[in-house]
């Protein structure tokens, strides 16, 4: 039992340190103003991803890497809209998910390149949801996926905006994100899966979860994306 237990705790700490390589990049982001108005999503994209390498030698990602801009941000995970332009007063987000040393992360983070209030107001508001549904996680052991997944929505709908997606979340290195049907949506914080998400994967490992919250103002033709690791955090 302690080697079990001291291997989780190996494991859980290596999905810490690569989620925060994966928040250190996006600041790298932010800084050196890689998502600016005039470039296109896909160069974007493209630049984050070879300052990945540049910083920590990333070559892998899990899932496809995404930068949205504008009426964009409306569209969830598994839509592919037409490559948009950066505007001068755009609200952007991008979700990377990079393997660190053969750790998985998956982050996504909304970054507002005006000073429309709207635009800030969501933006601000997304981190908040993303506690009060981990508090909501934290204080019920056997909550499901699907009860995490109606808090979130009940959440949404209280600060004035719609959801953007069908899921709120999903298992770390679960993949696809697109299927969510028959066994496997055990796999997403979603409708129809009333498994507790405390519990052990196929191989006997603690399941660890990435909570998203995806909010979109329908009528401005915005929204905005956050995620990261659900149940561990430093």
């Amino acid at each position: 039992m302690t080697e079990t237990l001291d291997h989780e705790a190996v494991r859980s700490q290596q999905l810490l340190d690569a989620q925060a390589k994966a928040a250190e990049l996006f600041e790298a982001v932010e800084a050196r103003q890689v998502i600016a108005p005039g470039v296109r999503e896909s160069d974007a994209s493209t630049a984050i991803r070879e300052l990945a390498a540049d910083m920590f030698g990333v070559s892998r990602y899990w899932h496809k890497r995404i930068v949205r801009a504008a009426a964009n941000t409306l569209h969830p995970y598994s839509e592919n809209p037409p490559d948009l332009t950066i505007g001068d007063d755009d609200i952007v987000f991008a979700d990377f998910g990079p393997i660190f040393a053969e750790w998985e992360a998956d982050f996504g983070r909304t970054f507002v390149l005006g000073d429309d209030p709207a635009k800030h107001r969501l933006r601000d508001t997304l981190p908040v949801i993303f506690a009060s549904g981990r508090a909501f996680f934290e204080a019920r052991p056997d909550v499901t996926g699907e009860q995490l997944y109606r808090h979130v929505m009940d959440l949404t709908a209280q600060a004035g905006y719609e959801y953007g997606g069908a899921m709120a979340g999903h298992l770390l290195g679960e993949f696809p994100h697109e299927k969510l049907a028959g066994d496997e949506i055990t796999s997403y914080i979603a409708p129809g899966n009333d498994e507790p998400m405390r519990r052990l994967d196929d191989q006997g490992r603690h399941c660890h979860w990435i909570l998203e919250i995806h909010l979109v103002d329908r009528e401005r033709q915005i929204g905005g994306f956050f995620e990261e690791l659900l149940d561990i955090h430093g």
